[in-house]
């Protein structure tokens, strides 16, 4: 933790986030880092309150600011009315591109008395650094399997099993009903408003649950996210009363199997008629 601290105190001094302007921009990093999320692509304003982690009337003043000085317009989406999505004006665009080039400089002063061997290490740091930080800070949320960001989960998780096992995957029609309350949960980590990884628990009877649906992004994996997202799925189903959990897995699936067996879980003969499933594990919860 101190080491964290100490980091924080030190990058946020050394990249001028503590200057009224930031990076010399005349702006300070507030608006900037609003001017550099709607991007050239524009973004849904609901959407940039994800990215940023802030609070709707903080995000709107943030719009408001950058609208009076001629950077941006917000107006109804196109696609959905109801929705209100902000996109850079012609000056909007010239400050973005200039925030991208103020902070090119300011990296490349930073890394510019380091060798080479020093760069490469320092940059390898910083990914790992980030990777960490992002999965430990990474938002957990429940939300109905019929959303948008369950879906897209469900869609990559799919995916990947199909290509995964060598006669393909069939997810059929699966019913989403029962990862709804009160027959159970589906849970999926938001990182910048985008889904990452995805998990559910359905009911098997009153003292037993299900895990199912266990998916993390390729670009998340071996940042501890896969345990995290475990641990708060057994922590539901611990809160719904129920004293076990099981679930099932396939033998092409190595590394979930080595993360469900250091996760306490014991292999127990075939619960279910799951044609994927090769593996069947339980663990007891405990209240």
């Amino acid at each position: 933790m101190a080491a964290l601290r100490h980091f924080n105190r030190a990058w946020s001094q050394r990249v001028g986030l503590l200057d009224e302007s930031f990076l010399g921009s005349g702006r300070p990093l507030g608006p900037s880092r609003a001017l550099f999320e709607i991007g050239p692509e524009g973004v849904a304003v609901g959407e940039l309150r994800e990215r940023l982690g802030l609070d709707a009337g903080y995000v709107s003043r943030l719009l408001r600011r950058l609208e009076r000085e001629g950077l941006v317009t917000t107006s109804p989406d196109s696609s959905d009315a109801r929705r209100r999505r902000a996109v850079l004006t012609g000056p909007g665009l010239d400050a973005w591109h200039d925030l991208e080039r103020r902070s090119d400089d300011i990296a490349g002063r930073i890394m510019e008395p380091l060798s080479p061997s020093k760069r490469a290490r320092l940059a390898e740091a910083l990914r790992t650094a980030d990777g960490l930080v992002r999965a430990a800070t990474v938002a957990l949320v429940e939300v109905d399997p019929a959303s948008a960001p369950a879906q897209t989960a469900l869609a990559a998780y799919f995916a990947e099993l199909d290509a995964s096992f060598p006669g393909g995957f069939d997810p059929g029609d699966p019913d989403l009903s029962s990862y709804r309350r009160p027959h159970g949960r589906f849970v999926v980590a938001l990182s910048d408003g985008q889904a990452v990884a995805c998990g559910a628990i359905q009911r098997l009877s009153d003292t037993i649950a299900e895990i199912k649906r266990m998916w993390v992004a390729t670009s998340w994996r071996g940042q501890g996210l896969a345990g995290r997202m475990l641990s708060h799925l057994e922590a539901l189903a611990s809160a719904d009363h129920h004293g076990v959990v099981r679930l099932d897995t396939n033998s092409n699936l190595i590394d979930a199997i080595a993360m469900y067996r250091h996760a306490g879980y014991r292999e127990i003969a075939r619960y279910n008629d799951n044609p994927f499933a090769e593996h069947w594990f339980e663990k007891p919860l405990s209240h």
